[in-house]
């Protein structure tokens, strides 16, 4: 079932939609950091602070009477949109956009969110310029390099692994990614996938060459092919397929993500863009996904 945030909240006392609206609209009229005037005005929406606390401890105490998702996908959408909305270059969204990962982990780990797949990027963002595709590629791993050194990741036991077509990626980029999949590669608290040079139907593809292989070989048969050999195929093999999937910037697609795994996942939808995605954007989609009664079939 797919939902989204265009809908309006059923927020606490009814200020929920009120604040969202009106939050946003200062926000688009007044964020610009290189308009002054705009500086002073956005120091003073911190007005608004009392109401958004309210309302996501009321949100939090709603969902914590409900169950909560074991694996949670997420699109991070909207990074570029943003820059652009502030007059920034592309790369500063990237970069806020990366922040803001570290910040969603940990509230995913309060939640008690096992595990959490995010599309970092997809095969298709080959066809950026090469500009933006080389700063990507060094943002990636000065993220996964963080990985080996960064406290929390030790203390909750992080394990963190990259899916897709990692050999396509820069050599700098896949020593990286070894490095961080080789310190957490014992750890069983949580589990970060990083989907990186990813395709859902690539995906697929490879785990269907993969099993040609094996027919070659003789150690299947075509007959032996069901959908449990191609899960085991896959790059999330072994794991469940994920419970929810939350797409920021307003965009309502999977765009090629987990195309198999989410036959049966439910669909949230954000317009939020990725850098300016809040705590109470997460437990909004937590609330409905825990308002539906999922049905597997039509």
């Amino acid at each position: 079932m797919v939902g989204s945030a265009r809908i309006g909240w059923s927020g606490y006392l009814g200020v929920g939609s009120w604040f969202y609206m009106w939050e946003k609209k200062l926000i688009v009229m007044f964020v610009n950091p290189v308009n002054i005037f705009g500086l002073v005005l956005k120091v003073r929406i911190h007005w608004l602070w009392p109401v958004y606390r309210l309302y996501e401890w009321h949100l939090k105490r709603k969902i914590a009477k409900g169950r909560i998702p074991r694996h949670v996908g997420i699109i991070l959408d909207g990074n570029r949109r943003y820059a652009r909305m502030l007059g920034l270059d592309p790369k500063v969204g990237h970069n806020i956009g990366a922040d803001k990962v570290d910040e969603v982990l940990d509230w995913c780990r309060e939640l008690g969110i096992k595990i959490i797949t995010l599309y970092a990027f997809s095969n298709e963002n080959w066809s950026r310029g090469c500009d933006e595709v080389e700063g990507l590629m060094r943002l990636i791993a000065k993220k996964f390099d963080q990985v080996v050194t960064d406290p929390g990741v030790h203390k909750y036991k992080m394990r963190v692994k990259a899916i897709g077509r990692i050999e396509k990626l820069p050599e700098e980029v896949q020593r990286s990614i070894r490095r961080a999949e080789e310190v957490t590669k014992d750890y069983d608290g949580f589990l970060l996938n990083v989907a990186v040079g990813y395709g859902g139907r690539a995906e697929i593809v490879d785990a269907v060459r993969e099993i040609c292989r094996e027919v070659e070989k003789g150690v299947l048969s075509p007959g032996e092919v069901t959908e449990e050999v191609i899960n085991k195929h896959l790059y999330t093999h072994g794991l469940p397929d994920p419970d929810l999937i939350i797409r920021t910037s307003g965009e309502e697609r999977l765009s090629n993500f987990l195309l198999w795994q989410s036959a049966y996942s439910e669909l949230y939808f954000c317009e939020t863009f990725w850098p300016t995605f809040r705590k109470i954007d997460l437990l909004r989609a937590i609330r409905t996904y825990q308002n539906r009664e999922r049905r597997f079939g039509v």
